[in-house]
């Protein structure tokens, strides 16, 4: 069994196993084991100072930085529940999330992309006070200074309107091991309110409570049972504050005693030229991340033999990506599931057991999954069949915030109705066919863009392709698919037709193909289909 245990823990017993190694890898600036634990001490009792206590929501408006895993546990530590807040949210955007979670307090930083929205959320909404750090302070000396000459243009300076607080005065001075942390009942009190992307409608937050996030931390341990605790590298290039890299890389980390190597966001040059240098083993990741890799015209002078475990989540891995990435890395990329209901992760394939071409794989420990008719729930549906993909386990969030309707809507008795369409073969392996509301209903017929979509992607000359339902008054709907041609090898859509005329029925076959030069993404990468359908409407 898993035990039920408050997520600051996590980082309590890391500090117990292994003070001395480094917890975080800034550009260079080390941290500790035992000196991120003495900041994270002195954040929470700053953090009490002006107010949290349970139950006290605190956003976090921060990209990949030390500030953000400081923040974090404090927050936990002094009882307070994290209110994840994404820098690239629009201004309207943020001040749904903060005024719907209720948050009192924001810790964010000097950056234009965090800052310059500050001003219009404080106003009018719940927040009365915002903790400010400068996005440099943690960085070696150098860089620190190189930062603040050279890239003056991406900072603001702090706003004086008395709601405003540095970084440094919330950090209490005196190190104080036996500060007392908050008691937490990890099954019912919430850790965090993660935000769903909101792909119809407004986003809402997911409770994700101590014992959400903890069992989930450590069902991912479980799993990847190979790795050596205390020797790990962990490669942190997805962003925290989605919930896929809060838990399976920064808690994980800190489970096992890894060296977070922290990357404010993905750039190619950048990561490729740290895996040379800093030797990581392990870098979760999104599909659009791997392919970007593969794509490197000079891949091959990058030595990237350290990665040992590359794990993708976020949305369906391709075959044709991951064959890519493992013949010219020699690493092992393994497709997971999840989602942010579940804090997030479902199932993964094995890391050296049997995996299957277009398998999610197979459950965590002490997940129940159970393949149901989406018109009539509770019914089970026989192996092979396609059907709702229903899960239940420890990791399964609480319940959404502020919203009983919709949490009816997706929870019965802890069963969470997860909205995509899969099936179950014989040995207990799953498959996402697609999602239930993306699946494409044309003259009746039901098509699963994501099988279209592989048929698509295994043209030599096609290097992204997406593909969605458009409107239409006599079929109801049309399949379109949006595709990216690999530079110089655009082929015409009647030949790009007929290669699908055998890899796809007749149905399937794409009715609207638009070539662009470039897919959206949110905010971890993803391709982002909410744009490209509010396009065409």
């Amino acid at each position: 069994m898993i035990d039920s245990k408050p997520v600051y823990r996590l980082l309590n017993d890391a500090v117990k196993k292994y003070p001395e190694n480094i917890a975080i890898d800034f550009f260079g600036n080390e941290i500790s084991y035992v000196d991120l634990k003495s900041l994270v001490n002195r954040a929470a009792k700053g953090l009490r100072n002006i107010g949290v206590k349970k139950g006290v929501r605190v956003g976090i408006l921060l990209p990949n930085c030390p500030q953000y895993i400081i923040s974090y546990y404090a927050i936990l530590r002094a009882g307070g529940v994290v209110v994840q807040l994404s820098p690239l949210l629009s201004e309207k955007e943020l001040l749904h999330q903060i005024n719907d979670s209720g948050a009192e307090i924001l810790i964010t930083t000097n950056l234009r992309i965090c800052y310059e929205k500050i001003a219009s959320i404080t106003n009018g909404s719940s927040v009365n006070k915002v903790v400010v750090s400068k996005f440099s302070e943690y960085l070696p000396t150098l860089k620190s200074i190189g930062f603040q000459l050279l890239r003056r243009s991406s900072v603001m300076p702090m706003i004086k309107d008395g709601r405003q607080m540095h970084w440094s005065k919330l950090l209490v001075q005196d190190d104080d091991d036996e500060f007392e942390a908050e008691v937490i009942n990890p099954e019912k009190d919430v850790a965090v309110l993660q935000y769903t992307g909101g792909t119809t409608g407004l986003p809402k937050a997911a409770m994700l409570t101590h014992a959400n996030v903890y069992a989930n931390t450590i069902q991912c341990v479980h799993w990847c049972y190979e790795l050596e605790k205390g020797k790990e590298r962990m490669l942190a290039v997805l962003p925290f504050f989605h919930v896929f890299a809060m838990t399976v890389v920064m808690n994980l980390s800190i489970e096992i005693g890894a060296t977070i190597i922290l990357h404010p966001k993905f750039v190619l040059l950048d990561v490729l030229k740290d895996i040379v240098k800093k030797r990581p083993t392990l870098m979760p990741g999104v599909p659009t991340m791997f392919n970007a890799i593969n794509m490197h015209p000079k891949l091959s002078r990058f030595d990237l033999t350290s990665l040992k475990l590359c794990v993708s989540g976020g949305a369906p891995l391709l075959q044709d990506i991951k064959e890519k990435f493992e013949k010219k890395t020699g690493c092992v990329l393994i497709e997971g599931y999840g989602l942010t209901e579940a804090a997030p992760v479902v199932c993964f394939n094995p890391i050296s057991g049997k995996q299957k071409d277009g398998s999610i794989g197979l459950p965590m420990p002490q997940t129940t999954v159970t393949i149901e008719d989406p018109s009539n729930p509770g019914t089970n549906l026989p192996i092979g069949e396609v059907g709702e993909l229903c899960v239940k386990g420890p990791q399964v969030m609480k319940g959404y915030w502020n919203n009983s309707s919709e949490t009816e809507n997706v929870l019965n008795n802890g069963k969470l109705r997860t909205g995509d369409m899969a099936k179950i073969d014989k040995d207990g392996y799953l498959y996402i066919v697609d999602r239930l509301k993306e699946m494409i209903i044309t003259g009746g017929f039901n098509v699963y863009p994501r099988n279209v979509e592989e048929a698509i992607q295994s043209h030599k000359s096609v290097k992204e392709c997406a593909v969605v339902g458009v409107g239409d008054k006599h079929k109801g709907q049309l399949v379109k698919a949006y595709i990216v041609f690999e530079p110089g090898q655009e082929i015409s859509k009647d030949v790009l037709k007929n290669f699908l005329k055998d890899k796809l029925s007749k149905y399937e076959i794409p009715q609207e193909i638009e070539i662009i030069e470039e897919l959206p993404k949110t905010m971890i990468g993803k391709i982002s289909k909410k744009d490209l359908i509010k396009k065409d409407s």
